[in-house]
């Protein structure tokens, strides 16, 4: 059983795993490679003069897994809750997968989350009929799913999604460990 999984390995799925990785907890991001940044060409993620999507979810994925994410590829297609215990995934491949926490980074498809029975709203993003309604801290209408990115109404401009994904993982691991989390490096002197 994993601490984590993330479903979704776009800016915000793979932000959220490089936070929740790097503070030590065992996190498993599982991806279709459906992320609309495949195709994207960026000029405004701020501390980046201009990179092709695929290569900033490549550094992405490199600077999680440094920290220990792991990848896999694979399509969600079911989600179980078990009562609140544990949530149980079921991918196409036949394969199932238990962690404590979910986090939906699925970008602009909301399929398992109305699968999944979540709380949904009208999106404001061109394109996206329905978002996940969250807290404001990422928590959904259910016990231990949370929802990250486009996916939860934030602007699907990278930066923005990559953001949602860190803040929303200060928020899970501000959960777990009962006292507001910070991740900060210092240079050396």
């Amino acid at each position: 059983m994993a601490e984590i999984i993330i479903i979704g390995a776009g800016p915000a799925g793979t932000s959220a795993a490089l936070f929740l990785a790097r503070a030590g907890r065992e996190t498993l991001v599982i991806d279709s490679n459906a992320s609309m940044t495949k195709r994207a060409w960026i000029e405004n993620h701020y501390g980046v003069q201009d990179i092709s999507g695929p290569d900033l979810l490549k550094v992405g994925r490199e600077q999680a897994g440094k920290f220990g994410a792991k990848f896999i590829e694979e399509r969600v297609t079911a989600i179980d809750t078990n009562g609140g215990k544990a949530v149980t995934i079921q991918t196409e491949s036949g394969r199932s997968y238990e962690a404590a926490h979910i986090i939906l980074a699925t970008g602009a498809l909301s399929d398992l989350a109305a699968k999944l029975g979540l709380e949904l709203k009208e999106g404001s993003e061109p394109r996206m009929k329905s978002v996940i309604a969250t807290d404001g801290a990422g928590r959904t209408s259910k016990p231990r799913i949370w929802a990250v990115g486009t996916i939860a109404g934030t602007s699907v401009h990278t930066i923005i999604t990559a953001g949602d994904g860190a803040r929303v993982a200060i928020e899970l691991l501000t959960e777990l460990t009962g006292e507001r989390y910070v991740d900060h490096d210092v240079l050396k002197s």
